[in-house]
């Protein structure tokens, strides 16, 4: 039996290489915009901007912190030369693999965040736009196991306004994660109270823009060389389609061309969609 191709881990790939060519460092995370032009010159300088902006919600250290969807490491990275003690939870293999190598010296454990083990003590919990990722119900109690006296869950991340009614109605929009309603409502019944707040969506909104800028910048190059095969070599142009329909279903063809041509991901659909939250909790008693 053929294995299935790991789509994802092929697009991480190439996105990590991308980044890392554009930019010098693996950051998969949204850039901080305030004060830049919105160019792909500019976006490791909105992505610095962007951690400096989380940093400055950390307790004073050294502190035990534990990564929550870790990404490539380079968070991590960058907190263990703070003089952190960093471990990291990813579950993807690939993912992984990057976090052993770029942040050396911290704890890797290839698991969700629902699996994992450990024990603790940790003095932080982080979610750098992983939170969206595990239900509530699991994240918040597992954190308050997990956590020190006093301890803390600093999260910055998307979560869907009001105005959004889901795929069905609104069509694929960037962002994502819980209702910012239901997230405050699960807080005030959690083992946690809300030490500091900040609504940063305006800020990392054309991180949007210059994504799809760049999506339109290939698809432009898909379609251009698709339509000079299409008239110059039919036949050609028949079987390649035909082994592209062998690696991609119709659905997920349809959603790529959306993706390299759609116009409906913007940084205003972003704002309308999504608040942006960085978010500081303590322990209760703490």
């Amino acid at each position: 039996m053929s294995k299935k191709i790991d789509t994802r881990a092929v697009g991480l790939d190439v996105g990590l290489a991308f980044i890392r060519w554009l930019t010098g460092a693996e950051n998969l995370h949204y850039g901080l915009w305030t004060g830049l032009e919105v160019t792909a010159g500019n976006l490791r300088t909105a992505q610095d901007a962007y951690t400096a902006k989380l940093f400055g919600y950390l307790p004073k250290g050294p502190l035990r912190i534990l990564d929550i969807g870790g990404g490539a490491g380079e968070t991590a990275k960058k907190l263990l030369a703070l003089g952190h003690s960093v471990e990291i939870v990813v579950p993807s293999p690939f993912l992984a693999a990057r976090c052993r190598e770029t942040a050396k010296g911290a704890v890797v454990h290839e698991t969700t965040f629902e699996a994992f083990p450990g024990q603790g003590p940790f003095d932080l919990c982080l979610f750098s736009e992983s939170f969206q990722y595990i239900p509530m119900s699991e994240s918040l109690p597992k954190c308050a196991k997990l956590l020190a006296p006093g301890g803390m869950v600093l999260i910055a991340d998307c979560f869907r306004t009001e105005a959004y009614q889901g795929r069905r109605s609104e069509g694929p929009q960037a962002g994502g994660g819980h209702r910012l309603t239901n997230f405050r409502e699960t807080v005030a019944a959690s083992a946690f109270h809300t030490a500091a707040e900040e609504d940063i969506t305006a800020a990392v909104a054309p991180s949007i823009d210059l994504e799809q800028a760049l999506f339109h910048v290939l698809g432009h190059g898909v379609t251009r060389v698709s339509d000079e095969i299409h008239s110059k070599r039919p036949a050609a142009h028949w079987a390649l389609a035909r082994l592209v329909g062998v690696f991609l279903s119709r659905k997920r063809r349809d959603n790529l061309m959306q993706r390299l041509t759609g116009t409906s991901r913007t940084s205003e659909a972003f704002r309308r969609y999504n608040h942006y939250m960085i978010c500081l909790l303590q322990r209760r008693g703490g």
